[in-house]
């Protein structure tokens, strides 16, 4: 089977994180099962059994023909400017699909012969076509649970009294005792980093138990019902690992960590089996309209172990799926992948199992991230999830077993406690092309690069860091000197690495556009350019989501650039990006997005 890959020790120190600060991603959540009425499959679709391909083998793909009889005819001419992202041939005139692939790229004339009287015409006049975008590092079973709460996020609210206003209007419209829930809620990006009270809450809801999440999942904000509903008062004691916070001896409504949370989420109405697979579809449908055509789900079986894979080729097998996927099994569930007897490369081109995924540290934003130095006003340096040597060890399992590997690293010292991992469990390894990443790479620095290169592991940036995060972390969390390390691209870039940009969804938008814009512009939401000196190219950056990504998420050969042989998945957008005033390419608007050829969203 083809799966299409083209191819010193450190001590852990105590987690200080600041209550209701933390903005971590990426780890496992299994507690989080409860929340949902799951039925699990009574059969696993699309698993492989066996030993999947070693990676680069298989022949390249071949376009196929709609049909035996004329396979010089297209199901679809695309005609207009189209970026193909091939260096060979950066533009063409037009572009031919099919049976989903791509037939032929050139001139209107040339593609005229290839016209039939089944073939759908699609003129992009001042449109432009461009490969489906790729999303290389998302969330869908931690977001899912909560896809329909009010978004509490500083996207959709630009002051704290707006989130306060938009819990008031959702209690204002629901009965008396019932939940009125919220997600996605960030102090550090409000100015004083503003906690959710139970008074404030009590306020806007007298009536209605109130339970908002913190956007990291290690806490939540819950009203006096909300806490009376689960059965926790004054004199409730802090599990342990989790607490209540108190204040004068009284509850604040602030609640960390799993142990603590659990009563609260309990006591949630659950999400049906029906409403997940209608969440997993409205994520991916989100995706799909910002011009995605795959996405890396980045933590799977955190939620409901294997079964996820079950759901999601269940989604594939009865067309429900907006968008393909590859998917990175978390390394905290490794018994049950093992016992599941998942295999690197196991599924097929709409869902595809790739990667294995470990995590050393939380995040920057959120104080936990492993710094070298203390946090600004702070003695923490926040924490490291693991040993050296035990990254070391988990990163060799994987690969030994053929799985590409990425580790979660955010902070400076977190990025050196991973490349030494890496160059430790890589040296002597039997030679793979299994292109290991580290994700998030948040302050690497011009050493760690290097080192990265040599070694052959590559970082995938959460790009809008810059945008969203910058200012405070330069401002209040980190100071000028090390804020200025944030998702240097163009120092991957001189080191000779191929990064992508991903969004790490919820934690950002999903906007690819809005990424590649931060990293040509390199500017902050509150005004202002963090280090300049990192800025790239346009080229560059539709790079990172396209040819780049697909490498790195070893779809390369089938994804990320538009040639003969390749699935025919596009976005059409209205403008080309490389003739955009770079400020703005985050405005360009996507008309349709196409997988192999059919409409899979459009506006």
């Amino acid at each position: 089977m083809d799966w299409a890959i083209d191819g010193g020790a450190v001590s852990v120190h105590q987690n200080r994180q600041r209550p209701g600060s933390c903005h971590g991603c990426c780890g496992p959540q299994t507690e989080l099962a409860s929340l949902v009425r799951y039925r699990a499959a009574a059969s696993r679709p699309g698993r492989s059994g066996g030993q999947a391909s070693q990676p680069g083998d298989g022949p390249e793909p071949a376009a196929r023909s709609a049909s035996p009889e004329r396979p010089d005819r297209a199901d679809l001419l695309v005609l207009g400017t189209v970026v193909t992202m091939d260096p060979a041939r950066p533009q063409a005139e037009g572009l031919a699909v099919s049976n989903g692939r791509v037939l032929a790229l050139g001139s209107r004339a040339e593609l005229d012969g290839l016209r039939g009287p089944g073939t759908e015409v699609l003129e992009l006049g001042d449109r432009v076509a461009m490969p489906g975008l790729i999303e290389p590092h998302l969330h869908l079973w931690s977001t899912v649970l909560f896809d329909t709460w009010v978004d509490c996020s500083p996207f959709a609210n630009p002051t704290f009294d707006d989130v306060v206003n938009a819990l008031g209007r959702s209690a204002a419209a629901a009965p008396p005792g019932e939940w009125v829930t919220g997600k996605l809620f960030d102090p550090s990006l409000f100015p004083g980093e503003p906690e959710l009270t139970a008074a404030i809450m009590d306020r806007i809801a007298p009536d209605n138990p109130v339970l908002v999440a913190n956007a990291s999942m290690h806490f939540l904000y819950a009203n006096s019902r909300a806490l009376a509903a689960a059965g926790i008062t004054v004199q409730t004691a802090d599990p342990p690992g989790g607490r209540y916070y108190r204040e004068n001896g009284e509850l604040t409504g602030v609640v960390g960590e799993t142990p603590a949370m659990m009563p609260l989420l309990t006591a949630v109405p659950q999400l049906s089996h029906d409403q997940l697979l209608d969440g997993l579809v409205r994520i991916l449908t989100t995706a799909a309209s910002q011009g995605v055509t795959k996405v890396h789900e980045g933590a799977t079986g955190a939620l409901l172990g294997p079964g996820e894979l079950d759901i999601l080729h269940g989604l594939a097998a009865v067309g429900r799926l907006p968008t393909r996927i590859t998917t990175a099994q978390l390394g905290a569930a490794r018994a049950a992948w093992e016992k599941a007897g998942l295999q690197p490369g196991s599924g097929d081109d709409m869902v595809r199992a790739v990667s294995w995924k470990l995590i050393s540290d939380g995040s920057n934003q959120g104080r936990t991230g492993y710094q070298r130095e203390p946090y600004l006003g702070s003695a923490g340096r926040g924490a490291a999830n693991v040993s050296e040597e035990e990254l070391a060890e988990d990163i060799r399992y994987a690969h030994d077993h053929g799985w590409q590997v990425m580790v979660h690293a955010n902070g400076d010292a977190a990025i050196d406690l991973t490349v030494a991992a890496y160059e430790k469990a890589l040296a002597g390894a039997a030679p793979k092309d299994l292109r290991h990443r580290i994700e998030h790479c948040s302050l690497a620095d011009g050493d760690h690069f290097r080192r990265m290169a040599e070694i052959g592991v590559s970082p995938s940036f959460l790009m809008n860091h810059v945008y969203y995060w910058g200012q405070t972390l330069r401002d209040n969390i980190l100071g000028p000197s090390r804020a200025r390390h944030l998702d240097a691209v163009a120092s991957a870039l001189r080191h000779g690495l191929r990064p992508s940009f991903h969004s790490d969804y919820s934690v950002s938008p999903i906007s690819p556009l809005t990424a590649v814009q931060t990293a040509v512009t390199r500017g902050m939401r509150g005004g202002g350019t963090l280090n300049p000196d990192e800025c790239v190219s346009v080229a560059a950056g539709l790079r990172a989501i396209t040819i780049d990504a697909a490498w790195q998420t070893h779809t390369d050969r089938q994804l990320g650039s538009l040639v003969p042989g390749k699935y025919a998945d596009l976005v059409i957008l209205s403008a080309d990006p490389r003739a955009t005033e770079p400020a703005a390419i985050g405005d360009i608007t996507v008309h349709q997005t196409r997988l192999a050829g059919g409409v899979a969203w459009q506006a």
